[in-house]
């Protein structure tokens, strides 16, 4: 029976290193499915971190816009919270 395995696989250093490549592709906690689920993992919180800091920047922008002057204040609490004056009256407009 021993004469039908290929001399190849005979060699102590080819059977060891057959036995590790396998334990490192498939057995082992950071094997290459695991590897590349990660990196797939990496590249999608990266995607949002910049979608993230893209609307950090329009928020930042929008209130420097906002507090710049009182009349921009003004405006700002007028169309989001529909504050007026005491002798105002309010009249809100729904589009259909």
């Amino acid at each position: 029976m021993l004469n039908r395995i290929p001399p190849f696989f005979k060699n102590f250093y080819v059977v060891a290193g057959l036995i590790f490549l396998t334990w490192m592709f498939f057995l082992d906690s950071n094997d290459f499915v695991s590897r590349f689920k990660l990196s797939a993992k990496l590249r999608s919180l990266e995607n949002e971190k910049e979608y993230y800091q893209e609307k950090i920047k329009e928020v930042e922008h929008d209130r420097e816009e906002l507090f710049g002057d009182r009349e921009s204040v003004e405006k700002f609490a007028r169309e989001k919270y529909l504050m007026k004056k005491d002798n105002e009256d309010v009249f809100v407009v729904v589009e259909e």
